[in-house]
C-alpha cells in the first residue's frame, strides 16, 4: 500500500484520463453503445439518456483529474468515484452478464482495478494517519 500512496498522483491522473474517454458517448452515443455493449437504444430518449450518461462518467474523470492536483480532496474524490464505478459493476454483473464480451466486461475489469488501487490508498492513509497520531 506504501507504492500506491507514494504513486496516488499518478494513478488518479491515468484513472482520470481514461475514465474522461467516455466523452465519447456524448458525441457519439449510439456508436458508444455499440463498442460497449454491442448493442444500441432507438430514440431521441435514448440519445439523451446515453449522452448524459457519458457526460457524468466523464466529469468523473475530471475530478479523479482534480484530485491527483489536490491532495486535501482526495479521499472525498476516490469515494465518490469508487462508488460509481461500483454501481457500475453491480449493475452490468447483476443485468448485463450478456455484455461482459464486449467492451463492457474489459471497462468492469479495469473499474476493478482502480476501485481496488483507491482503496488501497484510503487504507494506507489512514494507518499512516493512525501512526502519526501515535
Amino acid at each position: 500500500m506504501n507504492w500506491i500512496v507514494a504513486n496516488i498522483k499518478w494513478i488518479m491522473l491515468l484513472s482520470g484520463a481514461v475514465t474522461c474517454t467516455m466523452f465519447y458517448a456524448v458525441i457519439a452515443p449510439q456508436e458508444s453503445l455499440r463498442s460497449m455493449f454491442g448493442d444500441s437504444l432507438d430514440g431521441m430518449l435514448s440519445e439523451l439518456i446515453v449522452r448524459n450518461w457519458g457526460a457524468m462518467i466523464t466529469l468523473m474523470g475530471a475530478i479523479l483529474i482534480y484530485g491527483a492536483f489536490s491532495a486535501p480532496s482526495r479521499a472525498v474524490v476516490l469515494t465518490v468515484s469508487g462508488i460509481s464505478k461500483l454501481i457500475f459493476i453491480t449493475l452490468v454483473l447483476i443485468y448485463g452478464r450478456q455484455y461482459l464480451g464486449h467492451q463492457a466486461g474489459f471497462a468492469i475489469a479495469l473499474d476493478l482495478s482502480m476501485v481496488l488501487l483507491f482503496i488501497g490508498y484510503l487504507i494506507g492513509m489512514a494507518k499512516q494517519t493512525r501512526l502519526t497520531q501515535q
